[in-house]
């Protein structure tokens, strides 16, 4: 008896530690995940890359299309032609961007498959923050994405945003490419 008592006691001693460990990586990732949400919060990603909607005290974040980007159904007009003082134009919905290096529409950054950062690695998110290249290898990441300040940022906070990226509700929506300025 007393034998059984032994063993069932070691049994539980090593499940309890298992849970224990199990939950520790959650438990760590989870505080990634928040710090990450905060950091997009604070550096203001929804301004650009969450479109406006009107509402009744004018122009609000639409977040029930939340860092999904430029509306792919949002046809715009030709870009307006700058003279001095003015050097850019932002449209309605705050996702479309025209200045001297073309035309700029702000990406998708839930995680669809297809057209947010649902194939994206941690790697490529990094080698993009890094280098303000989209994808971190193709072409130039445009105005007025400030790209230099997610250089600045630390591997861990840009993980953590990553990661946080990864928890939103993914959204089909297929950003136009941006027009490269000749």
């Amino acid at each position: 008896m007393k034998r059984i008592v032994i063993s069932l006691s070691v049994i539980v001693a090593a499940a309890v530690a298992l849970t224990g460990a199990r939950q520790a990586p959650a438990l760590a990732n989870a505080q990634k995940v928040e710090r990450g949400r905060y950091i997009v919060q604070i550096a203001g990603c929804n301004d650009c890359h969450t479109p406006l909607k009107m509402g009744p005290k004018g122009p609000e974040p639409d977040m029930s299309r939340m860092l999904s980007g430029h509306p792919a159904q949002l046809t715009l007009p030709p870009a307006p032609q700058h003279k001095m003082p003015w050097m850019w134009t932002g449209a309605a919905t705050n996702t479309a961007f025209a200045g001297p290096w073309g035309i700029s529409y702000a990406r998708n950054l839930t995680p669809d498959q297809v057209s947010g950062l649902g194939i994206w690695t941690e790697d490529m998110f990094l080698k993009m923050a890094r280098t303000g290249r989209h994808m971190g290898v193709s072409r130039p990441i445009l105005p007025p994405m400030p790209w230099q300040n997610l250089n600045a940022m630390t591997d861990d906070d840009l993980k953590a945003v990553f990661a946080y990226l990864r928890t939103v509700k993914p959204i089909r929506n297929e950003v136009p490419d941006a027009v490269v300025a000749q």
